[in-house]
């Protein structure tokens, strides 16, 4: 979740426990590296765990609206075109779309007509939103210097967070978007791109060993990216009323509230790492 915010108070951002935040942050952090880095068919098997949550964590908020989500079709054809992603590349995850977008059609028929389009319609977005856009994290992760790759696209999303959440601190005067998220400001986007592209830089050349300038792009690209990925998720918890995914995270809310940025990121970090920086 980007993080070009003004806070409301010194030791909270948007009411939450910065501690207990911070603590959570680092787990999460250390459950990546350690399977990331050892055996990376783990870090498939965190993802997916994290992917499950977050269309469970969805499907949740999205009943509060009167959207009944056909759960099961959904998180198997999810999961099993992520775990699919990691072999078989591009062309799994269009099978596994095609197939999970009919099988939630066939899971719903017996149901009847009423709420046909709005249920399984909201089953094709979720699918879109966690594991198509996820399945790019996967598809990082299948390359000979996976490891770093995913590293890259970690650190890229994180320094825009905390660059703006730094920036928007000390300097938010002016809102970006008022009506979705009244606390992010211009000054702290400001803040977002500084730190993305700085990021960039220095992990597409010292970790990669590819060029300055395909650093400054993929920061570029993924400020706007998880920028517009935390407005996305806010304009969804406004449409159902609610202020967090879920209370799953002690200091983050729901897992989805993490979540947000990175799966915006994920499929163009994928896409400029691709094809600008070879595998080394």
């Amino acid at each position: 979740m980007s993080a070009s915010e003004v806070p409301a108070a010194p030791r909270q951002r948007g009411g939450r426990n910065l501690p207990a935040a911070i603590g959570v942050g680092v787990g999460l952090g250390a459950a990546v590296v350690l399977s990331l880095f050892f055996v990376k068919a783990l870090f498939v098997v965190v993802v997916l765990a994290a992917a499950a949550v977050a269309i469970w964590e969805l499907c949740g908020a999205l009943a509060k609206a009167g959207i009944a989500v056909p759960l099961p079709p959904l998180m198997a054809g999810g999961l099993a075109t992520l775990a699919s992603a990691y072999v078989g590349g591009t062309e799994a995850v269009a099978i596994g779309a095609a197939l999970t977008v009919l099988g939630v059609f066939v899971y719903r028929m017996p149901q009847g007509a009423e709420g046909f389009v709005r249920d399984a319609s909201a089953a094709v977005f979720i699918f879109g939103y966690v594991p198509v856009l996820g399945s790019f994290v996967v598809l990082m992760t299948a390359e000979e210097d996976g490891a770093w790759r995913i590293v890259t696209f970690i650190v890229v999303t994180i320094a825009s967070d905390i660059f703006g959440y730094a920036a928007g601190y000390k300097l938010g005067k002016h809102p970006m978007a008022p009506t979705i998220s009244p606390k992010k400001s211009w000054e702290g986007f400001g803040g977002s791109v500084v730190g993305c592209v700085l990021a960039g830089v220095l992990c597409v050349v010292f970790l990669l060993e590819g060029r300055w300038w395909v650093g400054v792009l993929l920061g570029l690209v993924a400020v706007a990216m998880a920028t517009l990925g935390d407005l996305s998720e806010s304009m969804i918890k406004r449409d159902v009323g609610i202020k967090d995914m879920s209370d799953l995270l002690p200091g983050h809310g729901g897992l989805m509230d993490r979540l947000d940025s990175l799966l915006a990121v994920a499929p163009v970090c994928w896409l400029v790492l691709h094809f600008l920086v070879p595998v080394s």
